[in-house]
């Protein structure tokens, strides 16, 4: 248990260039992200992620979902999801985001990281299918880890640790110039479940 809570500003942008990212720091209480962190684990409809790396096929540890409000398909790492509808504890936690980023959202991708050995590699989330310079709001429950961004250009890194409870939002030109990654560690043992709500195009 902390003694002191960390002191954050939601309006802090952490990049210093080429993009917007804010941390919001704990928007639920302990009570609160406990009770979403197990509602999440025993409803959600997990499975192995399936991506294709260098052309070959592979099933990771991670497991993921997708859901939306309505039946949206979407393609990264070289396979297509197709998304299941909203549960209500969805929907409750996507509706207190909204209020606090002032964003709407119309699409969830959920991963499930058993330990600190389970990570994410570089990325940056600009598929076609995404609304261009749309917001993406990131909702961590569980163990805390670092999140890490990198300049395409500059190379230049910006570390956050991302707390049990916690909202951070990236925005604007952040996908076009920056990479992204959850980088494994072997010094954390307990499971995280992350959150990232998207704005997918409606054809």
């Amino acid at each position: 248990m902390e003694l002191f809570e960390r002191e954050t500003d939601p309006d802090k942008n952490w990049l210093p260039q080429d993009g917007t990212v804010n941390y919001f720091g704990k928007i639920y209480s302990t009570s609160e992200a406990n009770s979403f962190f197990d509602k999440l684990m025993k409803e959600i409809k997990w499975e192995n992620d399936k991506a294709v790396i260098f052309g070959k096929p592979i099933v990771t540890k991670r497991k993921v979902a997708w859901y939306a409000s309505q039946p949206f398909s979407y393609t990264y790492s070289g396979t297509t999801k197709v998304a299941l509808p909203w549960t209500a504890t969805l929907e409750e936690i996507k509706q207190s985001i909204e209020k606090h980023t002032g964003e709407t959202y119309n699409s969830c991708l959920l991963n499930l990281y058993h330990s600190g050995e389970e990570g994410m590699a570089w990325h940056s989330d600009g598929e076609t299918e995404l609304k261009k310079n749309g917001a993406i709001a990131s909702v961590s429950f569980g163990v805390e880890r670092k999140f890490s961004f990198k300049h395409k250009q500059t190379k230049e890194r910006i570390d956050l640790p991302l707390e049990h409870g916690s909202l951070l939002v990236m925005k604007g030109a952040t996908q076009t110039h920056w990479l992204h990654r959850l980088p494994p560690t072997k010094k954390v043992f307990k499971p995280r479940i992350n959150l990232t709500f998207r704005q997918m195009n409606i054809r």
